[in-house]
């Protein structure tokens, strides 16, 4: 009996238990992590050593996930925030916590409110951390538990950092529809980018209110959110409006912190 026959193309790969189609896709992501200023389909296709069309391929179905963007303003690729999200799992689960808890904790001090670490997974919103004040405590969500990205305060805030393309995507693919959010839903998210901060509105639960304000990651994409909660008798309108900027302060200090822009 001869010696077992593979296809020409997949060959060593099979021997090798591998699949080559995401091996190739991965080469892609660390070609473009390489290279933080984007590049043009014809230097990737130069640096990975693949055809044109099997490239754009590859970069085509990667863009679909979000693990890589396309700028067509200026024709480069770039990696994208899910592969932001996938890869940094291990600095969230150890380091990036570690860095933010002291943050956290002069937010707490500073408010004398709930302070909280999340970032977006999904649909959601999972804390990573949180500091409960000392002097009311009260949150919505414990360590480790969701919340909807579209209604708590750390993922108004997150959204409105994506451009308007995802967040028109994020929200076409959740259960909740445009309609029920509202038509000042995108009013809303401008609002948070202009004042740089976003604010729960007992969005989550009645009698509680949010102020959360984005944190950037290296490649000036969000990274998390930091936030304060407390109940409406505490968070009134006027103190919203000194501790809207407080949060906001915080949140760029922990961006330089974290190497971010």
């Amino acid at each position: 009996m001869g010696a077992p026959e593979f296809p020409e193309e997949a060959t060593s790969n099979e021997r090798l238990g591998t699949v080559q189609s995401v091996e190739r896709a991965i080469s892609l992501l660390e070609v473009l992590a390489e290279h933080g200023s984007g590049m043009r389909l014809r230097e990737i296709t130069a640096v990975a050593e693949l055809s044109r069309s099997t490239t754009h391929r590859l970069l085509t179905t990667l863009e679909k996930r979000h693990f890589v963007q396309f700028n067509r303003h200026d024709g480069r690729w770039y990696i994208g925030r899910q592969a932001y999200l996938v890869a940094s799992a291990f600095v969230h689960k150890r380091a990036f916590v570690a860095s933010a808890i002291p943050y956290m904790r002069r937010l707490r001090d500073l408010t004398h409110e709930t302070a909280n670490l999340g970032i977006a997974e999904g649909h959601d919103v999972v804390v990573l951390a949180q500091i409960e004040s000392r002097e009311a405590r009260l949150s919505v969500a414990k360590v480790g538990g969701r919340m909807p990205i579209h209604c708590s305060g750390m993922g108004k805030a997150i959204l409105a950092a994506y451009p308007e393309k995802e967040v028109r995507a994020v929200i076409a693919n959740m259960a909740v529809s445009t309609d029920a959010l509202g038509p000042c839903y995108s009013d809303d998210l401008h609002v948070t980018r202009r004042r740089a901060y976003a604010i729960d509105d007992e969005g989550l639960a009645r009698g509680v209110r949010c102020v959360a304000s984005v944190v950037y990651g290296a490649n000036s994409e969000p990274l998390c959110a930091i936030s304060v909660s407390g109940h409406v008798s505490r968070l009134t309108d006027e103190r919203i409006e000194a501790v809207g900027p407080l949060v906001s302060s915080v949140a760029q200090e922990l961006t330089g912190a974290l190497g971010g822009r």
